[in-house]
């Protein structure tokens, strides 16, 4: 998913944006037509915007407001001579209200009308692949669930052509609350949404089918002032996080920015707590050590020679790395056998500001849940099923509810893996970090996470500033890979070693040389 210049950091949920979009209209004395007729314009300028010359447009269009929009959007085409005609996939005779005007604005100035009903399969297939752009004003933020007929076949005909689609609001099918397709859903190349941002368009589904998306919210940020529609989610990104680093002096020390402890990699995973010391390395920690089996030690001493490495066979010998410590990362590649609940069981006892991750939170799952304050869990969708007792598919189907549900029980921060990353820290909204890519999804990512995470908890003065920070750098760092590398074949060390570029803005404000007379 790319992302526009103009984000709102405030997500919303459906019921809230309905709740804003009414107290404009019944509060602010706004037309409801006149806010259709603003998100035409808008959504009519940024297809002109991103598509100089279309070609031929064909706009599908609902029932609701969406459809109206969609009417509206046509007849802005028309007046400048481009080729465009609409599909009427609810019957034109069953519009109301504004959608009903929009429909009869869109007649007037000339614009071809079909009514679904009157087109076979085939006919709909060659519109569609004939057409330049496709504008998807089917369904709206009123509807939820999967797309009924006709909608379902519309939409699968849509994804077919491959006609490059600008979603009106959000694509059909996706639920604009949760970020869930329980259906069939329009796969957009763009997505122009209105008044607030939908906080389904940024996680779960939402990433993988919206495209790029930009934020118009049609009114003057005084026009909003006393509205009761009240955000659900913040929205993050790499950019404004960066500015949370404090400039480092010119006599810093490594004292200053955190000593790291991870404790990770039983037998034949000892690559994870490697990958997590070196990501920790990378994101700026003062110290850095590494508690694993023997076994992996050269490894580790030869991958990263700055990490103090230490091989332990017990859970007794973690205590005295445990004191010096200020952070601990624990859980990449720990397993479940006795070596690990060893490990995990010393870390919780030392009471220290911990990452919980991976085979740590699956330990997790199994004892009873004691809510603590210094830690923060990092699982993905299937270890919060299992920390949760349910199926990744009810993970999936809201995930802002399930992270909050794992804070709740769990205590702590609780970051939610997954496209549309979700951060509950029990306090206000939950986050959703902005940035990712495909080529993120394989082995490794997390346990590097992990490792900026605690290097980022030494240097930060809150667990849930450093988790945001974390995971949008995260983040960036793989945006920034894929730039030269391309998806296929993207490494978690490639990611690492993207780190520096990302953060090499949170360093020494002045070099030593311009305080130099010249």
């Amino acid at each position: 998913m790319h992302y526009a210049d103009s984000l709102s950091e405030a997500l919303y949920s459906a019921d809230s944006v309905r709740a804003m979009d009414r107290y404009l209209i019944d509060q602010q004395g706004i037309d409801g037509f006149e806010l259709m007729q603003a998100a035409a314009r808008a959504a009519f300028r940024q297809l002109r915007k991103h598509w100089p010359a279309p070609g031929p447009m064909l706009v599908l269009c609902g029932a609701g407001n969406n459809g109206g929009d969609g009417y509206l959007i046509a007849a802005n085409a028309h007046r400048l001579a481009i080729p465009v005609e609409c599909v009427a996939v609810s019957p034109s005779e069953k519009l109301t209200g504004d959608a009903l005007k929009a429909f009869r604005v869109a007649r007037a100035e000339g614009v071809p009308v079909k009514e679904f009903a009157d087109l076979s399969e085939g006919e709909l297939a060659a519109n569609l692949i004939k057409a330049g752009i496709v504008v998807d004003a089917l369904l709206g933020t009123g509807v939820s669930g999967a797309p009924r007929e006709p909608f379902a076949s519309v939409i699968r005909a849509v994804n077919d052509a491959g006609v490059p689609v600008l979603a009106v609001d959000l694509p059909s099918g996706l639920d604009a609350s949760t970020g869930a397709a329980a259906g069939e859903v329009v796969r957009a190349a763009l997505t122009v949404t209105f008044i607030g941002a939908k906080v389904g368009l940024y996680t779960g589904a939402g990433p993988a089918v919206c495209g790029r998306v930009v934020f118009e919210p049609l009114v003057t940020e005084q026009q909003f002032h006393g509205c009761p529609g009240q955000p659900v989610a913040r929205l993050k990104v790499w950019a404004e996080c960066r500015d949370w680093f404090p400039e480092r002096p010119l006599n810093a020390h490594k004292g200053r920015f955190g000593h790291v402890l991870v404790v990770a990699g039983d037998r034949g995973f000892g690559g994870a707590g490697i990958m997590a010391a070196e990501a920790a390395s990378r994101a700026g920690a003062g110290l850095i050590s590494l508690a694993t089996r023997p076994e992996h030690v050269s490894a580790a001493l030869v991958r990263c020679p700055n990490v103090m490495t230490h091989g332990l066979i017990h859970g007794s010998e973690l205590v005295p790395l445990l004191q010096r410590a200020d952070v601990v990362v624990c859980g990449p590649g720990i397993g479940k056998s006795a070596w690990g609940q060893q490990m995990l069981q010393q870390v919780v006892e030392s009471g220290k500001p911990r990452v919980l991750d991976a085979d740590a939170l699956n330990l997790m799952a199994t004892r009873a849940a004691i809510p603590m304050s210094k830690h923060v869990l990092t699982p993905h969708p299937g270890e919060a099923a299992r920390l949760l007792g349910l199926t990744v598919a009810e993970i999936e189907a809201d995930r802002l509810v399930a992270a909050r549900e794992i804070q709740r029980i769990w205590g702590g921060v609780v970051l939610l893996k997954g496209a549309g990353t979700v951060i509950a820290t029990g306090s206000g909204e939950p986050f959703i970090i902005a940035g990712g890519n495909p080529g993120m999804a394989t082995g490794g990512m997390g346990d590097v996470l992990s490792g900026i995470i605690g290097a980022f908890m030494g240097q930060l003065p809150e667990a849930s500033l450093a988790t945001v920070a974390a995971a949008a750098a995260h983040l960036a760092a793989a945006d920034k890979a894929v730039e030269e590398l391309g998806y296929m074949g993207l490494l978690p060390t490639d990611v690492i070693a993207g780190l520096p570029q990302v953060l090499k803005k949170t360093g020494v404000k002045s070099l030593w040389n311009d305080r130099q007379e010249r």
